[in-house]
């Protein structure tokens, strides 16, 4: 099992990735992710930005995680823990279905916790769906700190929670 950078030549792969777990998603009933998120642009800005890495096992990517300094502007309004201007920012999270219950969330985590320590960030923030009560617990057993809601109408009429957790502080 290896965590690497992704490469465009992996785009519908990861594509593929996101579409299964988006289905597996409304086929539980919750609907965070839908046709139009994450799209194949959005994936593909993401390995030309150098920010998705992918969970690779036996040849086969079976995971995702973007890694980015950037913030999104539904992000601003929100009251975060730290000072703007060295945070790492969590996105699009996807472990395949048939290898979900696995530990390969909590690897790809791992990974963005060390990555994050490494290059000296001040805390690491990210998003959850309200309605997904399992990414919830993921994340606050990992001591993430809920903070604000935020919306993102394309996806859903329901809120995302914001989340922070403190890093070389």
């Amino acid at each position: 099992m290896k965590i690497e950078k992704a490469h465009i030549l992996n785009l519908d792969a990861i594509f593929s990735i996101t579409k299964s777990c988006a289905k597996h998603l409304i086929e539980k009933g919750i609907f965070q992710w839908n046709q139009y998120y994450p799209s194949k642009e959005v994936l593909k800005k993401d390995i030309e930005l150098n920010q998705l890495w992918k969970l690779v096992e036996n040849n086969l990517i079976i995971g995702i995680i973007v890694l980015t300094k950037i913030e999104d502007v539904e992000y601003k309004s929100v009251k975060w823990l730290t000072e703007n201007g060295n945070n790492l920012y969590i996105h699009r999270l996807a472990v395949h279905p048939n290898y979900q219950g696995k530990g390969n969330a909590q690897l790809l985590m791992h990974f963005a916790e060390n990555y994050a320590e490494e290059h000296n960030f001040y805390s690491i923030r990210l998003d959850t769906f309200s309605k997904n009560l399992h990414n919830q617990q993921f994340y606050e057993k990992r001591n993430y700190i809920k903070l604000a809601s935020i919306y993102f109408p394309k996806q859903s009429e329901h809120p995302f929670y914001c989340y922070e957790k403190l890093l070389n502080v």
